[in-house]
């Protein structure tokens, strides 16, 4: 067993270099997964291949220097498995695993392009908009089971991720479940309740920096997504407000932890006919403008992720909101094409980016995963660390005279 380092927590909130959490997976564990979910591999043997992916990816994130590490998401089939699959209470198909494949199904596999899909079909639940058939309960903690699992081989912090309560909430199909909650406030008591519950076992084992992932808030800057809840009777104000009050509750207390949040607008990819390179997709379009004041001032995680790899964000004023001794992770590298970045190009856009916000309060990282193994689209691994060599590169020169961690 390796000991793991534990830096302090200030060290941990002024990170220099991050992650937003799954990576390439390789292709022999992506195959075990189809397999298994075909019923030809049986759940030990996939495990046993699991562990062995994640000694390797830890190992090499700890080679080229990223000062946090995670496990990829290698056990998770999606990243929102992380509560989906951690409760009981929500109405699932008979066939769980298989669902996870045929919600990829329904995306378009045409590049730039929203790539919608019928968020209201039979899948798993947060992944899905799904109804309930009883009040919500923890019956595993998937963060616990994936942090013992992958702590041992690190010798530098491993961060551990949960969705957010404001995706949750988002993906609850409340009108079919009036019966069991009569609110979203008694469902989202519930919801608070469990990830403070997960959360309290991740500090106990020994974990420092926890990432909520929080997709669900660029929908408040998206017109179709707006659309969407004004159509459901729901009141874009009143689901911001609550949203941002439950993802504060979640984390109030913990106060030798360091909490991440990260925004992003979808990370759905597609490859191109004729040369087989990634091409984006996405699922939001619209900048942080019009809600950053108040989720960046409101929400009170110690660092704020933040996708800014293309047009589709907006430019870098929204920064001026984020409150002093907070953190801008500024996800400028993609991982939606394979092309990498030129360290010229980020650092001209770093100094831009600090024209709005202080250059210690300013941190580098890609706009979002690389995918794990419940993508649709399998990131090439090599183009993956390429990116990663790149960011510890840019770090070091931005912020001379720190550790890019």
């Amino acid at each position: 067993m390796t000991v793991t380092a534990t830096p302090s927590l200030r060290a941990l909130r002024h990170l220099r270099v991050d992650q937003i959490g799954s990576l390439a997976a390789p292709a022999s564990l992506q195959a075990l997964f189809d397999r298994n979910t075909a019923g030809e591999v049986s759940d030990d043997e996939l495990r046993i291949a699991q562990d062995d992916a994640i000694r390797d990816v830890i190992r090499k994130q700890e080679a080229i220097g990223l000062p946090i590490v995670t496990d990829g998401e290698f056990r998770r089939r999606n990243f929102q498995d992380s509560f989906g699959a951690a409760v009981s209470g929500y109405v699932v198909p008979e066939n769980l695993k298989q669902s996870y494949i045929d919600r990829h199904e329904e995306l378009p596999k045409g590049a730039f392009v929203r790539a919608e899909q019928n968020f209201a079909a039979a899948g798993p639940p947060v992944a899905q908009r799904t109804a309930v058939r009883e009040r919500l309960q923890l019956v595993r903690n998937v963060p616990l089971e994936e942090y013992r699992a992958a702590a041992p081989f690190a010798t530098v912090p491993v961060k551990e991720t949960l969705v957010s309560a404001d995706r949750i909430s988002q993906r609850f199909a409340h009108e079919l479940s009036t019966n069991i909650y009569a609110g979203m406030d008694a469902f989202m008591a519930d919801v608070i309740a469990i990830e403070r519950e997960m959360i309290g076992q991740l500090v106990a084992a020994g974990c420092r920096y926890i990432q909520i992932d929080a997709p669900g808030y660029t929908a408040y800057g998206d017109d179709v997504s707006l659309e969407r809840m004004r159509s459901r009777g729901e009141d874009p104000h009143e689901n911001l407000d609550r949203a941002i009050r439950a993802d504060n509750a979640i984390i109030a207390g913990f106060d030798d932890v360091c909490f991440g949040i990260h925004l992003c607008r979808g990370n759905v990819r597609t490859t191109d006919p004729k040369t087989g390179r990634i091409l984006p997709q996405w699922h939001r379009v619209g900048a942080y403008d019009s809600y950053a004041e108040k989720l960046f001032s409101e929400l009170h995680h110690d660092r704020l992720l933040l996708e800014y790899d293309t047009d589709r964000a907006g430019g870098f004023e929204p920064l001026r909101f984020v409150p002093r001794g907070k953190i801008a992770v500024l996800g400028l590298v993609s991982t939606k094409t394979e092309d990498v970045e030129s360290a010229e190009v980020l650092e001209r856009r770093i100094a831009e980016a600090s024209a709005h916000l202080p250059l210690e309060q300013l941190a580098l990282s890609p706009q979002c995963g690389f995918g794990g193994v419940g993508t649709r689209v399998v990131y090439p691994e090599a183009a993956q660390w390429r990116k990663f060599e790149r960011i510890l590169e840019v770090a070091g020169r931005v912020w001379q005279g720190e550790r890019p961690g």
